[in-house]
């Protein structure tokens, strides 16, 4: 949405659905507000509008203490238009520019940092400083409200380079100082998050959050999707919880997230707190807790035989991934073999290969170095496919191939389709999930093509139609099979 007087509507009508993919600044309180604050609507003269929380930040306005602008669902775009600004937002929220700096962040990218400035200011309207800037007080607020932790470990945590930074930039973006957001959380509850509890002999961090979404939010079908591909000992999953390990980039961490309408519940068990960010980025994706379900619903339900699906499960998202080689390894070893087959599978190599959390039963996935050389005769599966899992991961281990969440989808399309043993299914299936490309359609898949009746290249033809939003389409199909509702289905 780009056009000041339709965004003006919005906020007069107090629409949530766009929290997040603008802000609203008002220019005689220099406040900035998410598009559904509840407050008076100032008068359209007062008004101007920002892409991002850090570009008001950055234009001098402070948040909404009453709408808390900061802590809405991220902008859809950055899957649905996956260019350099999309990619650096994602790269951003995984904590490359706290880690490497702003000349990191243009690296992986593959661009001069005054391009990416000019890019990012032109795109979003703050510079690739601010946008990390205002990451970081994301995840500093987070934990000033949800731990114990002290204000100075708090900004490093957090990734500033001084208490003094971290004060100046919560006085700028809050109008508050990191103990004032500490005593006003602490009057409302007690701080629920304690360092130094232990998982096996890792000493973490919990801290409990609440994650929101756009509604309406179809948690109960995405537990769903994600127990029928639970891997032994990484994750488990009830119809309410889904617990699983991560790798961070700091160390390992334990997630627990219970959907309820209108968020999430997190809780997040990190042996580093610096992993916050990215703790709370791999959650979203793999709940796809960023997506604008009343944009796809209005295009899929335009179709005749999209319709009843799409009516049946409002809300439906797309489950992703909180690691994108492991969406490789789940896609090879699922070709041609069942879900559960695919998913015994997956148990036993992570048993074999995956590093265990010292003194518990849980397992982190193996990661790229762990299977770049495994003897294809391990068994298992056909040797072939262990071929090509040892090929992706030396090409992920010598940056050939980009696993990151800031990846180039293009590129990484290209690449994978030049691996020996990765077919048009394969490749599609870890566009849908591993990259979270909102218009990847595996055509070819066994189950769409039993419920459309469909041969792959008229479902590849047919699902045109469902553009932009295909992988949404596919997720409606799928879930139809499953529940035994193929015949809501009319082509």
């Amino acid at each position: 949405m780009r056009d000041d007087d339709a965004r003006y509507a919005v906020i007069t009508g107090r629409d949530s659905r766009y929290d997040g993919q603008f802000f609203t600044g008002v220019v005689t309180t220099r406040i900035y507000c998410r598009p559904s604050c509840p407050a008076r609507t100032p008068a359209r003269r007062n008004v101007t509008f920002f892409r991002t929380a850090a570009a008001a930040q950055a234009a001098g306005f402070r948040s909404c203490r009453r709408c808390r602008p900061e802590a809405v669902p991220g902008s859809p775009d950055w899957d649905v238009t996956g260019d350099i600004a999309a990619r650096a937002m994602h790269l951003i929220d995984d904590g490359v520019v706290d880690r490497d700096g702003v000349d990191g962040l243009a690296i992986r990218l593959g661009y001069s940092r005054r391009h990416l400035q000019r890019v990012l200011v032109d795109e979003l309207g703050a510079a690739p400083l601010a946008l990390a800037t205002a990451h970081r007080l994301h995840s500093a607020r987070a934990l000033l409200e949800h731990t114990a932790m002290p204000v100075s470990d708090v900004a490093y945590a957090a990734g500033f380079g001084s208490v003094r930074q971290f004060n100046d930039a919560a006085r700028a973006a809050w109008g508050m100082t990191p103990s004032d957001v500490r005593s006003n959380a602490r009057r409302g509850r007690s701080a629920r998050a304690v360092t130094g509890l232990e998982a096996g002999s890792i000493a973490r961090t919990e801290v409990r959050l609440r994650l929101r979404v756009r509604e309406p939010f179809d948690g109960r079908r995405a537990l769903a999707f994600l127990a029928a591909r639970t891997i032994a000992g990484v994750e488990e999953t009830t119809p309410t919880v889904h617990v699983r390990t991560l790798a961070l980039h700091h160390g390992p961490a334990i997630v627990t997230l219970e959907p309820e309408p209108g968020a999430v519940n997190a809780t997040l068990e990190l042996s580093d707190p610096r992993d916050l960010g990215s703790a709370v980025a791999r959650c979203r994706a793999l709940l796809d807790l960023d997506a604008d379900p009343v944009a796809v619903a209005d295009a899929l339900g335009r179709d005749r035989a999209m319709a009843a699906l799409v009516a049946r499960a409002p809300g439906l998202r797309v489950p992703g991934t909180v690691d994108v080689f492991e969406t490789i390894v789940r896609a090879v070893v699922g070709q041609q073999v069942s879900v559960a087959g695919a998913t015994r599978t997956l148990g036993a190599i992570a048993s074999r290969w995956g590093a265990r959390l010292d003194g518990s039963a849980r397992l982190l996935m193996p990661t790229p170095e762990c299977l770049a050389d495994v003897d294809p005769s391990s068994g298992l599966m056909p040797a072939s496919r262990w071929r090509t899992i040892s090929a992706v991961a030396r090409a992920a281990v010598d940056g050939t191939l980009d696993v990151s969440p800031g990846a180039d989808r293009s590129e990484a399309l290209r690449f994978l389709g030049s691996i020996a043993g990765i077919g048009p299914w394969t490749r599609d299936y870890i566009m849908l999930r591993g990259y979270a490309d909102p218009d990847a359609f595996p055509a070819g898949d066994l189950v769409l093509r039993q419920v459309t009746g469909l041969d792959a290249a008229r479902l590849s033809a047919a699902s045109e139609r469902w553009s932009p939003w295909r992988a949404y389409a596919a997720q409606h199909l799928w879930t139809a099979r499953s529940e035994g509702m193929d015949d809501v289905y009319q082509q």
